[in-house]
């Protein structure tokens, strides 16, 4: 399978984990199932969460704070798929303090394929076996401990790539 990476984006993204979600991501992309039409929770019922950026509460990072940022960058997996390398600044991963008080500096990250969240990073590093052909855009949002996405001047911190995968 041939694939061409395009890259756009914003600023930030996140890290990694393994979710099991992931077993079920390719049947989704294949069935072309989308999360307001979905029953199941794309985080693997963790967190209770809804899919999609927008249906999270929002942190402002608070004015004097060190601002948080995300790049991702995408590397083809010399076996199959791509390896996320998710790079943060001003920024913690700290799976240990999930739920608790949130804090503009530490947290994880969600990470979201075609709109639908795929999985929760708590790292730097996370593992793409597929894509459907097409363009894919595969976006990672930084989030405090109790899942606020963090923003600045109102936008989220994120970052996005597309990916174009050949058939």
């Amino acid at each position: 399978m041939k694939k061409t990476l395009f890259f756009g984006a914003a600023t930030l993204i996140c890290a990694l984990t393994v979710s099991p979600v992931r077993a079920e991501f390719p049947r989704l992309l294949a069935e072309g199932e989308h999360p307001e039409h979905s029953h199941e929770s794309h985080d693997g019922g963790m967190s209770g969460e809804h899919d999609g950026h927008h249906e999270h509460q929002m942190m402002a990072v608070p004015d004097g704070q060190p601002v948080p940022s995300v790049k991702l960058i995408v590397h083809d997996d010399p076996m199959q798929g791509w390896n996320l390398e998710i790079q943060v600044e001003n920024f913690q991963f700290a799976p240990e303090h999930i739920a608790e008080p949130s804090i503009p500096t530490e947290g994880h990250a969600h990470l979201y394929v075609n709109g639908i969240k795929i999985a929760r990073l708590y790292g730097n590093w996370y593992h793409l076996p597929q894509l459907p052909p097409g363009t894919n855009e595969i976006t990672v949002s930084l989030n405090a401990n109790s899942h606020e996405t963090l923003t600045v001047n109102g936008q989220p911190i994120q970052d996005t790539v597309m990916i174009e995968v050949q058939p």
